[in-house]
C-alpha cells in the first residue's frame, strides 16, 4: 500500500468497502467502548465506518478506505489469537498503516510468532522494528538497541529475559545501569547503597512488575535470580547462564563499556540499550555506547537494532515531541542564541 502523498489524483476518489467478520462476539472488543476504536480509525484515516451486524461499511478516499480495512482486519486477527485490543494497539496498527507498504498486515502475521507470554500478560511487537528487535534478541548473544524513549528497547528486553528465566533457559537476570543522571552523584543521595540506586532502576522494576506478580518479583530479587546493580558493581565478574541488560548505555565511559561487554560468560546473552541523543556525561566525554558501536562494527555475533520516532509506542504526543527535538538538532545553532550558563 502506498501513502496518499505518493498517489495520483484518481487514487483519492471516494471508495466504499465492506468488511465481514465471522465471530460477532469479538466485535464489541474490536469496536471498543462506545465505538471509540472506530472513532479513532475514522479520525486518523479520514474515513467513515458504519457497523451493521457483523459487517462494517467503509467509505472515504481510496487509499484511506483500504488502509482502514487492513487495520480492522489486523486488529480482528489479534482478537482471534487472544491479544487484547486497546487504544495502544489501535494506534500502533494505524501508525504502521500510515507508514505505507504492507506493514500492518506483515506485523499481524509476525504477532503470534514473536509474542512473549509472561505470568501477567502477553507481549507482542507493535511496530516492524520491534518485531526485528525481538527476532534479534532470540538469535544473537549481543544486541545493541538504539533509539528514542518510548520505543520499547528496555521493556521488550526485560520481557524476553523474564520468559527465558521462567523457561529455565537462563539462571538469572542481571539489570544494570550507569548511575549518571542529571549531574547527581550517588554519595549525595540519602540512604544505603540499595536506597541510593533504586531510583535509577524504577523503569526496570516497573517492567518486571508488569510481567510477574509482585511477590514473585520480590522473591526473585531476594534469592538472586534477578539482580539489579549499578554498572560499577560488574567489575571482576563473569556472568554465566545469565540474561544481562545494560540500560541507558549512552552514559557509560568507553572503559566502563568494555568492562561490561567482557563480563559475558557461557550460555549468556547481553542487551545494551541507549539513546545517543540523551547523553548525560560531562561535556567532551566520549560515550562508551558510541565507542562500542564504532569498535564492534562488523564483528560476528553482534547486531544493532536502531529505532526511530515512528517506532514510539507511548502517547502519540511523545512521537511528535521526539520528532520536534530531532528536527531542532538538525538545524544550525542560531548566532543570537546565548551560550548555556555554567552551573553554580
Amino acid at each position: 500500500m502506498t501513502p496518499p502523498s505518493r498517489l495520483s489524483g484518481a487514487a483519492h476518489e471516494t471508495s466504499r468497502l465492506h468488511l465481514t467478520f465471522d465471530d460477532n462476539t469479538l466485535l464489541p472488543l474490536l469496536f471498543g467502548e462506545h465505538d471509540r476504536n472506530l472513532a479513532r480509525i475514522e479520525q486518523r484515516l479520514g474515513v467513515e465506518l458504519v457497523p451493521r451486524g457483523n459487517e462494517v461499511a467503509i467509505s472515504g478516499p481510496s487509499w484511506s478506505a483500504q488502509a482502514a480495512k487492513e487495520v480492522l482486519g489486523v486488529l480482528y486477527e489479534r482478537l482471534i489469537h487472544g491479544i487484547k485490543v486497546d487504544s495502544a494497539e489501535v494506534d500502533a496498527t494505524l501508525r504502521l498503516a500510515l507508514q505505507g507498504g504492507t506493514g500492518a498486515a506483515a506485523l499481524g502475521g509476525a504477532n503470534d510468532e514473536l509474542a512473549i507470554r509472561t505470568q501477567k500478560c502477553r507481549i507482542a511487537p507493535r511496530s516492524l522494528m520491534q518485531a526485528t528487535y525481538l527476532r534479534a534478541l532470540q538469535e544473537y548473544e549481543l544486541v545493541f538497541a538504539l533509539g528514542p524513549a518510548g520505543t520499547g528497547k528496555t521493556y521488550l528486553a526485560v520481557a524476553v529475559a523474564v520468559s527465558l528465566l521462567a523457561a529455565g533457559r537462563v539462571d538469572r537476570i542481571i539489570l544494570s545501569r550507569p548511575a549518571v543522571e542529571a549531574g547527581e552523584r550517588l554519595g549525595y543521595l540519602p540512604g544505603d547503597i540499595r536506597e541510593k540506586v533504586d531510583p535509577y532502576f524504577t523503569p526496570l522494576y516497573d517492567a518486571l512488575h508488569d510481567m510477574m506478580p509482585g511477590d514473585k518479583v520480590r522473591r526473585r530479587l531476594e534469592n538472586g535470580d534477578i539482580e539489579v546493580a549499578p554498572l560499577a558493581f560488574m567489575r571482576g565478574r563473569t556472568l554465566a547462564n545469565a540474561f544481562v541488560i545494560l540500560d541507558e548505555a549512552q552514559n557509560t565511559s568507553p572503559v566502563q563499556m568494555k568492562m561490561c561487554l567482557t563480563r559475558l560468560g557461557e550460555n549468556s546473552r547481553m542487551v545494551v540499550t541507549g539513546d545517543l541523543s540523551q547523553v548525560d556525561l560531562a561535556p567532551g566525554t566520549r560515550s562508551g555506547l558510541r565507542d562500542a558501536l564504532d569498535t564492534l562494527a562488523g564483528v560476528e555475533g553482534v547486531v544493532t537494532v536502531t529505532f526511530s520516532d515512528v517506532d514510539v509506542v507511548r502517547h502519540e504526543l511523545v512521537t511528535r515531541i521526539v520528532r520536534a527535538y530531532d528536527n531542532r538538532a538538525r538545524q544550525p545553532a542560531s548566532e543570537d542564541e546565548p551560550p548555556p550558563k555554567e552551573p553554580r
